[in-house]
């Protein structure tokens, strides 16, 4: 049938995987370092990765394609979920932690740390892994985590992170922070970094309720 399917330029595309994180059929996978579009009939042509995509690599484009399954599709994310989950000793499965790098805390970790080479950047309130549960899935795969309480810490976080963005091939940044007034500071250090770094990044702030939902996604 003729239809409604994304498109990936190749030659665009830098593999940062936010594409691949925001697909909730499975549909995109990185292959040989490049967004791939994996099966036709995985993807719903609603393009939830279109906005994530910091390169413009995705667009739509009408041919001849398999029609959407529905029930492939969501075994193909359950057989993903299967994969990325481990045993705990009751034998319940748990899931696998997404944290790729130690340590995480902002005052903590150099600025010249290997991880930061063309990464994507998760800086969060630490709270906020308490508050959402899903936070290892949805935020922290596929991405370099660092975190903090500007409440707490006596540090300058705008002048580490601007050390951070400036000395790496940052790729984009993704802010997550609660409702509560003292974690604007979280999101004003990023702000300020990524200003006086000198670099044009993608970035986005994620607000979280003390109850762990999304009040905001800009």
């Amino acid at each position: 049938m003729i239809r409604k399917i994304i498109k990936i330029d190749e030659e665009k595309c830098n593999g940062c995987g936010l594409c691949a994180d925001a697909c909730r059929e499975g549909a995109i996978g990185i292959v040989e370092g490049k967004a791939t579009l994996l099966r036709d009939d995985y993807c719903d042509g609603l393009g939830n990765c279109l906005p994530v995509c910091p390169m413009g690599a995705i667009s739509f484009e009408e041919r001849e394609a398999a029609g959407y399954d529905e029930k492939m599709a969501r075994a193909n994310v359950a057989q993903m979920s299967d994969k990325q989950t481990s045993c705990g000793r009751s034998g319940a499965e748990l899931p696998r932690s997404q944290l790729r790098q130690w340590p995480m805390q902002i005052r903590l970790i150099p600025v010249d740390a290997p991880c930061f080479e063309n990464a994507n950047l998760l800086v969060s309130a630490d709270c906020a892994a308490y508050a959402r549960a899903s936070l290892h899935e949805e935020f922290i795969r596929n991405r370099v985590t660092l975190i903090g309480c500007p409440k707490l810490d006596d540090v300058d976080y705008g002048k580490k992170l601007t050390a951070i963005i400036a000395g790496n091939a940052i790729r984009s940044v993704t802010v997550i922070r609660m409702e509560v007034p003292c974690c604007g500071g979280i999101e004003k250090a990023v702000a300020t970094a990524l200003k006086n770094s000198g670099k044009t990044l993608p970035w986005r702030v994620v607000t979280l309720s003390i109850s762990g939902e999304i009040l905001d996604d800009l």
